[in-house]
């Protein structure tokens, strides 16, 4: 089943764990584990009591699909500080989209402008997740609600609580600016807005290159593990870029996780073959590999000499005690 949501976090290509299990952003391990028990009593095959067939089926996969990951995710302490350094770099990205922002929820709205925003969003996301399970068919849209509320409230600690402004923050593109004057469209006047749009042309051609400058900067401090997260935050963006691929699985055959590492070199090399670091990474676990297979020859090779010299020398033994006999 998969999360058709197009709202909140969710619109952003951001899995929005916390919305899925309704709990605060800050939620502790504690705190995850006793809303995902919660949600299992109305869920879970062997405790859903449903009308039909059809309805436990559908909680079953709610169940399945959708809160057993997040709550995997937000669970285990490594995998939530990770959650939360990705939600940490989406606030600061948010802010400076704030004109691609939308909310339909009546409830974010008023948010985006509380004057006590931390104190009203833990209060209203209470509200909504006593009722988010309740009626399977309301599922998806109660907890995209949930995940507009996320939205907004991270987008309001990321700019130190100010409201948040329908106003573009961004650049405005050179044929908004025209189109609003009511001429047409033509080329800007020589000077710094001509030179300003070319930055901007060139961000949106490659939207993850800062992540993959900061991650090999990482790489190169030995700090593999913030790597990992530099390259996970900037597929969320482009999931086929081979190069992010390859960084990651750089990163994590610098932490030793050649399970991982595979993963992604493959994944790398399937959408470049020819990608160079994708290829550094193969070029090393193929000696691993070799080495490996050159030491496991070689142990063998030792037993194998010790075990002939071990009856010879038995042999040997038996000999000079007959020689002595006679």
């Amino acid at each position: 089943m998969a999360l058709n949501i197009e709202r909140g976090l969710f619109k952003f290509d951001f899995t929005d764990h916390h919305a899925v299990l309704g709990v605060p952003l800050d939620a502790t391990a504690n705190d995850v584990r006793k809303r995902y028990l919660k949600i299992s009593r109305r869920l879970h095959p062997d405790s859903c009591i449903a009308e039909s067939e059809a309805v436990k089926h559908q909680a079953s996969q709610f169940f399945a699909k959708m809160v057993n990951p997040a709550y995997e995710q937000l669970f285990s302490e490594q995998s939530r500080a990770e959650h939360n350094a990705l939600l940490s770099r989406m606030g600061k990205r948010l802010v400076q989209e704030q004109n691609q922002i939308e909310v339909r929820s009546e409830i974010a709205k008023k948010l985006s402008k509380s004057g006590n925003f931390e104190q009203e969003y833990k209060t209203v996301l209470q509200n909504l997740s006593e009722k988010q399970y309740e009626s399977l068919d309301k599922v998806l849209e109660q907890t995209a609600e949930i995940s507009e509320i996320n939205l907004i409230y991270l987008l309001r600690k990321a700019s130190q609580g100010q409201p948040v402004n329908k106003v573009a923050q961004a650049v405005p593109k050179p044929q908004t600016a025209t189109a609003a004057s009511g001429g047409t469209t033509k080329p800007p006047a020589q000077g710094t807005a001509s030179v300003a749009e070319k930055k901007v042309d060139k961000q949106e051609t490659s939207p993850t290159e800062t992540y993959c400058r900061r991650a090999l900067e990482y790489i190169e401090k030995n700090y593999p593990a913030r790597a990992v997260l530099e390259m996970k935050d900037a597929l969320k963006m482009e999931p086929n870029n081979s190069r992010c691929h390859a960084i990651l699985a750089m990163a994590y055959w610098k932490q030793d996780q050649m399970t991982m590492a595979k993963v992604h070199m493959n994944q790398a090399l399937k959408f470049n073959p020819q990608e160079p670091t994708a290829l550094e990474v193969k070029k090393l676990m193929e000696k691993l590999a070799e080495k490996s297979a050159a030491a496991t020859a070689s142990a063998k090779k030792k037993e194998a000499e010790k075990s002939s010299g071990g009856l010879f020398g038995l042999f040997g033994k038996k000999t000079d005690k007959n020689e002595k006999k006679k």
